[in-house]
């Protein structure tokens, strides 16, 4: 049968304060005074039960704060019986008696703590923790009792070098090379730097990786603060983290001003670059979300992600002139965001009708519809592919470009914003390669110098919205992706990720409309806005009638990649 933890206390407090006081008598050579150790005895049971309620804290799971507690129970007794003591017992014998009683107290409490917690696992991996902050900490603690012996701290702070954290060594990067050698592997490496940014893990990663067998990565803090076990939140590094790259300038503020209390049309919503849109405004503050999507599927699975902000669902297709017509009228959306669109390049070149009846048609009457119900801003999601073209995919973003430049807009901001790949999307290289790896390859990539421009979708989308908050109408913004990135050091790089070294590259040639290296730029009629990472492209005057007819044209000729060529003249179709 356990004790009452009252019972407990009071025991502890009574028989540590008889051994200390005893201790304290011996040390001064006093006699005994009964009524002070009575008194001293009261006033901190007093203390413990009635101000601090200590005896509810459990020794197990003791912490700082639970050592400041105890001490107030020790300290504020003494702040009372001191001057009534005065005389009968000396300043010193008082404060020995005390120091002494925290003393032992804290040595039973964290002995008890330490014995609770003590690992029965066998230490069989060396595991190494980047990182010697909080989190770092917090990790070393929930390791405790795993099958992982931690070695060392790692931390780029020089003050904190050459010092333990419970026994643990703090070291460098280079002392750490050195302490592994070089014919050894550690089993786990964890970078516990939740606020690095992407660069630095990759920093981090590069020199590293040939030390440990696996490493992973804690996620950023604002994932971290929705759990409170770090341990269960660990990840594989992957590719997005070593290759994605956060522009400096990302203004949050002039994003939930742009978003913030509005009613939001996103088409395409279900999509890879629809659904973070759609994710991204609920959490700006939207009043509203119409989510349309001609896919069952897509808009059912953002909606149920999305189900909190309640928003309106709308399946249909943005070519359908009416029913659009009729969705504006019903919802009257502040901004239309417009990603709803064919992507995929081999497959737009088997489907080129549907593609330029979706691409070209759907854009076109999305624009109409906004200008005609007086929405305040349209935002068009354009592509790379639409700079010089080399497929129809290309093509019809470009033409889309076109209309949005030259269409009398009234009262409505027609924008457009165009960048490359986003890592991760429907139709991207990532996930088919992660597919290609896990059935033991070979990884197929179709030029050895083919390269692309990269960016996490999250990034993208938030620049988007940024472009859109400060674009005039017929402007086209492009998003700064940095330096574009060899499709076959990216495989080599998951390769590597997967510690799989037996998958093999190969290359399977260049598909129907892909070219080598994509741009960004048609000419240099580049213009500069307050964001270094968005910049305005020049614009192309085409007249509006001219292009009404020549798209009416090219939806019911039968020669259409001609008409391609006649609207964009810069359109190099490729067929390989």
């Amino acid at each position: 049968m356990r004790l009452d933890k009252r019972i407990l206390n009071f025991l502890v407090i009574i028989l540590l304060s008889l051994a200390t006081f005893w201790w304290s008598i011996f040390v001064f050579h006093e006699d005994f005074h009964w009524v002070a150790l009575g008194l001293i005895i009261a006033l901190r049971i007093v203390a413990s039960v009635f101000l601090f309620k200590d005896f509810s804290l459990s020794w197990s799971k003791a912490t700082q704060k639970t050592f400041l507690i105890k001490s107030f129970v020790v300290l504020a007794p003494l702040l009372i019986y001191g001057p009534i003591l005065y005389g009968e017992l000396r300043i010193a014998f008082m404060l020995n008696e005390a120091m002494t009683y925290l003393v032992c107290i804290s040595f039973l409490m964290y002995s008890y703590h330490f014995y609770m917690n003590r690992s029965a696992t066998a230490k069989t991996k060396s595991l190494v923790i980047y990182g010697a902050g909080k989190a770092g900490n917090k990790l070393e603690d929930e390791f405790r009792n795993s099958e992982y012996k931690i070695k060392y701290f790692v931390d780029d702070d020089k003050i904190l070098q050459g010092r333990s954290i419970d026994g643990v060594r703090v070291l460098s990067k280079l002392k750490l090379k050195s302490c592994i050698g070089t014919n050894e592997k550690y089993d786990l490496l964890v970078i516990a730097i939740p606020s690095a940014s992407k660069e630095r893990i990759k920093q981090i990663h590069e020199r590293l990786n040939s030390y440990f067998k696996e490493i992973k990565i804690l996620p950023s803090l604002e994932e971290i603060l929705q759990e409170n076990n770090y341990a269960s939140m660990l990840k594989n590094v992957s590719v997005e983290d070593l290759l994605a790259r956060h522009p400096q300038d990302l203004d949050k503020t002039a994003i939930k001003k742009f978003i913030s209390g509005k009613k939001i049309l996103i088409t395409g919503a279900g999509g890879s670059i629809g659904s973070e849109i759609s994710r991204k405004c609920a959490s700006f503050g939207a009043e509203q979300l119409i989510l349309l999507d001609h896919s069952e599927f897509n808009l059912y699975t953002i909606a149920e992600e999305l189900c909190k902000y309640k928003p309106h669902l709308v399946m249909q297709s943005v070519s359908n002139l009416e029913q659009l017509d009729q969705t504006f009228k019903k919802y009257k959306p502040d901004i239309v965001i417009h990603a709803a669109a064919y992507k995929h390049v081999p497959l737009v070149e088997d489907n080129i009708s549907e593609a330029i009846t979706n691409n070209i048609l759907g854009t076109k009457t999305a624009i109409d519809c906004a200008i005609k119900h007086n929405v305040e801003k349209f935002v068009l999601i354009s592509t790379d592919k639409a700079v010089r073209p080399t497929n129809v995919m290309g093509t019809t973003k470009r033409i889309c470009e076109l209309y949005l430049q030259n269409v009398k807009s009234n009262n409505t901001e027609v924008v457009a914003v165009r960048f490359g790949n986003v890592l991760g999307s429907s139709g991207s290289v990532i996930p088919k390669f992660r597919a290609q790896i896990e059935v033991g390859g070979p990884i197929t990539v179709t030029h050895p110098d083919i390269t692309r421009y990269f960016m996490l979708i999250p990034e993208a989308c938030e620049l988007v919205l940024q472009a859109g908050s400060i674009g005039k109408s017929g402007e086209i913004f492009i998003l700064d992706m940095g330096e574009p990135i060899k499709i076959v050091d990216l495989a080599k790089k998951m390769i590597q990720l997967s510690r799989r070294d037996e998958v093999q590259i190969e290359f399977s040639g260049l598909r129907p409309g892909e070219k080598l290296y994509e741009e960004l730029l048609i000419d240099d009629g580049e213009a500069n806005t307050q964001y270094e990472s968005i910049t305005v492209a020049g614009k192309t005057k085409y007249d509006i009638q001219k292009l009404n007819d020549d798209i009416k044209e090219l939806l019911e000729t039968k020669n259409k990649l001609s008409k391609l060529k006649e609207i964009v003249p810069e359109f190099n179709h490729k067929i390989n």
